[in-house]
């Protein structure tokens, strides 16, 4: 599976209304310089010591805003 990477900063910037708020980010762990990478079914994974975590999704037109939001591709 293809992912983009970013941080919780980027990710927190480019969330929509309708999914993950900044509390929940905060709850699941997520802060400015935290890993996180999204894949291409919109799901959002958080970079844990030894594994990837997954915390939430991303809803409509998450394709473009996450390459819009990093500057990246699916890698």
């Amino acid at each position: 599976m293809q992912f983009i990477e970013m941080t919780g900063k980027v990710l927190a910037a480019m969330l929509s209304d309708d999914e993950m708020q900044a509390s929940d980010l905060q709850t699941a762990g997520v802060t400015d310089d935290t890993i996180v990478r999204v894949n291409q079914h919109g799901d959002i994974e958080v970079r844990r010591e030894n594994e990837w975590d997954v915390v939430g999704g991303l809803l409509g037109n998450y394709e473009e805003r996450v390459k819009h939001a990093t500057g990246r591709d699916w890698a």
